[in-house]
């Protein structure tokens, strides 16, 4: 039983990683991506659809972002959407394509962009350290039941080298993504 609060725990927070790294694939570093637009929600007869269910988006160079609606009708909510959102982009719509240009980063956005990425990471960090305390909380339990106190103890310092490995994958993942922002 112990076993598998364990490998719960761990599996939850490697979600915890991946929701982070996804997130920081949001954040602008300079360069065009598609996952730019991810956290983009369009309002498409009245139901937020994610703007990449709604058309193609395509780099057609490291500094543009094309994005062609499936349906004409939504470009005007589309471009509407992009503008509302935190991106700090505006729409070029010429009809039936809407283009991003991704001006160059300058030092002040750069830096904005390193302290929005240490959000993301203490959010992160903070979910990793819930999953531990749900976690020894369900050790603590079986203790009281099946499982002795050495044993108990044994596994919540499983718990904690597993959650320092997580932490520690945490700032990697920050480190690379600053560096990635501050090259200019």
């Amino acid at each position: 039983m112990p076993q598998s609060i364990k490998s719960n725990a761990e599996e939850r927070m490697d979600k915890a990683i991946q929701s982070l790294k996804r997130d920081l694939a949001t954040l602008r570093a300079g360069r065009a991506a598609p996952s730019l637009l991810d956290r983009i929600q369009v309002d498409y007869y009245g139901t937020p659809t994610p703007i990449n269910q709604l058309a193609n988006i395509n780099t057609p160079d490291s500094r543009t972002l094309m994005i062609q609606p499936w349906d004409k009708s939504s470009l005007a909510e589309i471009e509407r959407a992009i503008q509302k959102s935190d991106l700090g982009l505006t729409p070029a719509n010429d009809g039936s394509i809407i283009r991003l240009s991704i001006p160059p980063l300058t030092e002040e956005r750069r830096v904005d962009l390193v302290k929005m990425t240490k959000k993301y990471g203490e959010e992160a960090k903070v979910a990793i350290r819930n999953i531990r305390r749900d976690a020894n909380d369900d050790i603590k339990k079986l203790e009281k039941t099946e499982i002795s106190e050495d044993e108990s103890r044994r596994h919540q310092d499983d718990i904690q080298k597993t959650t320092d490995k997580f932490i520690a994958e945490v700032d990697k993942v920050l480190a690379s993504k600053e560096k990635e922002i501050m090259e200019v």
